[in-house]
């Protein structure tokens, strides 16, 4: 296999079948634009499974992805896609730069889902960008914005509910998409710990509720131990359901 593409948390390699991608999950981990970088262990087989589980789910709902099947622990088959230079971020609750930008109170649950566009370019910072701005650069059609907007918004209610069943609340999270040769838009990327900020809703204490990448970002330690819950969390809730297919995860 030739590697396509290395980014902060996967590896793409090419396959036999020029449409088809294998995406290896990484332990490597980084916050504030890699300028901290360490690991976690078993990061890797836990972000992967968590991803596959949820693809999985979503397709259920409704929602085309680009994931093919899980070919190891920390691997997965996917179809090639062109990823979308936007990334999608979908906020429920005040929290990280939203709270930094604003003054809003961490925590504050907002009128609405906020859905923002960052443009995915790691030389400017992954900056956020107007829809005009977005349209200037050529990354995005006004259609395919709008797309992108209505997707990230179903799978965000999909998402809080899911989750909320696990007695989790979806703060916020990160989506990438990405077309296909068929010229459809599928949710690419992956859905873990690294791209939702994910509060336990048994915790109240504001620092032990944290089950997601912030506890590596303000070094809250215990970062293993909280994907881990997610992880068990997760896939206990879809084998419990009986509308779901546990012999696929």
């Amino acid at each position: 296999m030739e590697k396509q593409y290395e980014g902060k948390a996967k590896i793409l390699y090419s396959t036999e079948n020029p449409e088809v991608l294998l995406t290896h999950f990484k332990d490597d981990a980084t916050a504030f634009n890699a300028q901290k970088r360490g690991t976690i262990a078993e990061k890797g087989k836990i972000n992967c499974q968590i991803t596959v589980a949820l693809f999985q789910w979503l397709e259920s709902k409704g929602i085309s992805t680009h994931l093919i099947e899980q070919s190891a622990d920390d691997q997965i088959l996917v179809k090639r896609v062109k990823i979308i230079p936007v990334e999608v971020v979908v906020r429920n609750l005040a929290a990280g730069s939203l709270c930094r930008q604003t003054g809003l109170e961490e925590g504050y649950k907002l009128p609405f889902p906020l859905v923002e566009f960052y443009f995915k370019n790691d030389e400017l910072g992954d900056p956020l960008l107007t829809r005009d701005r977005l349209l200037i650069l050529a990354v995005a059609s006004e259609e395919q914005l709008e797309q992108l907007q209505s997707l990230a918004l179903s799978i965000n209610q999909h998402l809080q509910e899911f989750f909320a069943s696990c007695q989790i609340t979806l703060v916020d999270f990160k989506l990438e998409f990405g077309i296909d040769s068929q010229g459809q838009i599928l949710l690419a990327d992956e859905i873990s710990p690294d791209t939702c900020r994910l509060w336990d809703q048994t915790e109240k204490d504001p620092q032990a509720r944290v089950m997601d990448k912030d506890r590596f970002r303000r070094d809250l330690g215990q970062v293993e131990t909280a994907y881990q819950q997610v992880q068990k969390r997760v896939l206990d809730k879809l084998a419990s359901d009986t509308y779901f297919f546990p012999d696929n995860l």
